[in-house]
């Protein structure tokens, strides 16, 4: 094994923060392994204080670990100073866990979580010496594929990728090393690439872009033109049983400081709440539900492994956890053997937060709070399918405050389908009556509203809804930045409409778009979801160069029957259930949980075989989507609220 620590090491006394480079966590491995193992460098396109906590990048380091027939190592994206000590020293992308060349590994794959990251994803390529095509590539290469959340548009990297995994990753990285292992067994003269590619694409969730060809008419994506060695429709990976996957076993522990620093136990996958703007919750459905009892026992063995004193119980929505009642109260209970520990709950939803659960979380500590009502409007609301009544918001809201709390956050969307400017000013006023609220119990009580650029993601109901351009989401701003004014304790926060429009050209484009990010990627533009690193002129000028504009890419409505980049790609649902919830979403009508509900049939249960089942506990009064669980946290708990996820 070749180590290249020599020449890194003296490039670490001039670059800001070198320990983003030295690995050496507690959890980490260390390559044993015979020869004919195959290698995997598992990477994540952003900095390492970014991409060292994602959950999808450390259960694949475990489970290949595991296996006698793999060794996994990890990499993250070096800042722009480390990289041109790299560049100027002719020092490869390498592993964090030995130095090692990622061009030796077998297999470099990234976990794809955010569009914007798509220009470090060529700059790692390049910076491994791997040819950054993929046809350029020859059976010696180091075999570039993908996984996560942004594959279920994965067009714009398609020239780039050798393959892509869509789904869950547990069952389908071990065929996928199976694979990997008898094409390295071949004699070399016998090995080629397309044989590769052809023994990917017929691996269940694995999608192979060299074997489909798009077609253009009048520039517009009409379809493809399908190997005959490949299916014509790639299905995600779908893991029926969580509980037969209790990963990681062994978090990685930092040495230094990284976000959301703490142990991490998913509880259940998927999500049935049905908010049409939510990529997470259509991708991952159907939901399966870890057994409380595992979920105790990994807090337990990870707490007293790890040291950590916080817990979150991740999810798209924690409090929807069956069990969660029941798993708080045990992680709270000194007889149950748990070391003292505080519970964070980071999805948990307006409807369950009360008075009850403020007073219990705040005997530890208070964290910051969090609520997502998402619409400024009961309408906008209703459109979107996030039925929070503004009761809901304000009993939430009048919960923190009387239990000590004095700045709260409020997260919220502009530019939904058929918003007008009374709802995007109804954002301020509804977060101007919370700081009055607040008021009522603190003089200094505050409410941040930060505001966010809505983007019609791939299978979801809003896929074919045209998107808000800069400008206006820019004078959206403006509205509420000016209704904003007369309300001491108010601070609105947005995120950059140019960068929304940036993540709209990637997130909705078709594979003529990965020019597009190779121009900005050549023209410098790494980091791109780092404001200070972005700028739209570079995008634009890209879009231009390659005879495209920001209508035609990202803005534009689709129709019904036309082709989307990603229609060969299923993610489990039924189109026709997708096209009737955005028709409803056009009409106002909302859509209640299916869990209190006959199955709408959208295809995610039936798909995949589970059985879709009605909850006995009847859903709250009042319309809104609560949990119904009458959520009682008695114990030492702290709670982080509405993560937002898109």
């Amino acid at each position: 094994m070749t180590s290249v620590w020599d020449r890194v090491e003296p490039l670490l006394w001039h670059v800001e923060k070198p320990a983003r480079y030295i690995g050496g966590e507690d959890g980490s491995f260390r390559d044993d392994k015979g020869p004919d193992a195959v290698r995997w460098l598992l990477a994540y396109p952003d900095t390492y204080e970014i991409g060292l906590p994602n959950q999808g990048l450390q259960i694949l380091y475990g489970i290949l670990n595991e296996r006698e027939d793999a060794a996994a190592e990890r990499t993250y994206a070096p800042w722009g100073d480390m990289e041109a000590a790299m560049r100027e020293a002719s020092v490869p992308l390498f592993s964090v866990e030995s130095t090692r060349p990622a061009g030796e590994f077998d297999v470099l794959a990234f976990n794809l979580s955010a569009e914007l990251t798509y220009t470090n994803v060529l700059n790692m390529i390049d910076l491994s010496r791997i040819p950054l095509h993929t046809a350029e590539r020859g059976p010696s290469d180091t075999v570039v594929v993908a996984g996560g959340h942004c594959t279920y548009n994965p067009e714009p990297l398609a020239a780039f990728l050798d393959a892509i995994v869509l789904g869950d990753g547990e069952e389908v990285v071990g065929e996928l090393n199976d694979v990997m292992a008898a094409w390295l067994a071949t004699p070399a003269a016998a090995r080629t690439r397309r044989g590769l590619h052809v023994a990917l694409a017929n691996t269940e969730g694995v999608y192979v872009p060299s074997l489909y060809t798009p077609r253009y008419a009048d520039g517009v994506l009409v379809g493809y033109d399908v190997d005959a060695e490949a299916p014509a429709t790639v299905d995600k990976r779908t893991v029926a049983d969580l509980g037969e996957w209790p990963y990681p076993r062994a978090q990685l522990v930092p040495l230094t400081e990284v976000v959301h620093d703490r142990l991490n136990v998913e509880v259940f996958r998927g999500c049935t709440r049905g908010c049409r703007f939510c990529q997470a919750g259509m991708i991952t459905r159907p939901v399966r539900e870890r057994p409380k009892d595992q979920v105790l026992e990994m807090v337990r063995s990870g707490i007293e492994r790890t040291g950590y004193d916080e817990v979150a119980l991740t999810s798209l929505s924690t409090a929807d956890f069956s069990g969660i009642g029941d798993v708080v109260a045990a992680l709270c209970d000194p007889e149950q053997g748990v070391p003292e520990v505080a519970v964070s709950l980071p999805s948990l939803r307006v409807d369950a937060f009360t008075v009850a659960t403020a007073a219990s979380i705040q005997q530890v500590r208070r964290t910051g709070l969090t609520f997502a009502p998402e619409g400024g409007t009961w309408r906008m609301r209703r459109v979107i399918n996030k039925l929070i009544s503004d009761d809901d918001l304000y009993a939430a809201v009048d919960a923190a405050f009387s239990q000590g709390w004095r700045r709260i956050k409020l997260y919220f969307l502009i530019g939904l389908p058929t918003e007008r400017d009374e709802d995007v000013v109804a954002i301020a006023r509804l977060a101007a009556n919370c700081v009055e609220r607040g008021r009522a119990h603190h003089s200094k009580a505050s409410v941040t509203a930060s505001v966010g650029g809505f983007v019609p993601k791939a299978n979801t109901p809003f896929q074919w809804h045209e998107m808000d351009s800069p400008s206006e989401l820019h004078r959206k701003v403006a509205l509420l930045r000016r209704e904003a004014r007369a309300t001491r304790g108010l601070d609105i926060r947005w995120h950059d409409p140019d960068a929304t429009g940036a993540e709209g050209i990637v997130s909705r484009g078709d594979r003529r778009i990965g020019a597009v990010i190779e121009r900005v990627w050549r023209d410098g533009g790494t980091f791109q979801e780092w404001s200070e690193r972005f700028e739209l002129a570079r995008w634009e000028a890209a879009l231009d160069a390659e005879g495209l504009d920001l209508a035609s890419t990202a803005l534009r409505a689709r129709g019904r029957d036309e082709m989307l980049p990603w229609s060969h790609l299923s993610a489990g649902l039924h189109p026709d259930f997708l096209w009737g919830d955005y028709e409803s979403s056009l009409a106002g009508e909302g859509l209640e949980d299916c869990r209190w509900t006959p199955c709408y049939d959208c295809g995610a249960c039936t798909t995949y075989g589970i059985e879709h089942v009605v909850a006995a506990t009847a859903p709250p009064a009042g319309g809104s989507q609560g949990t119904g669980q009458g959520l009682d946290l008695t114990g030492p708990v702290t709670v982080e609220l509405g993560t937002t996820h898109r």
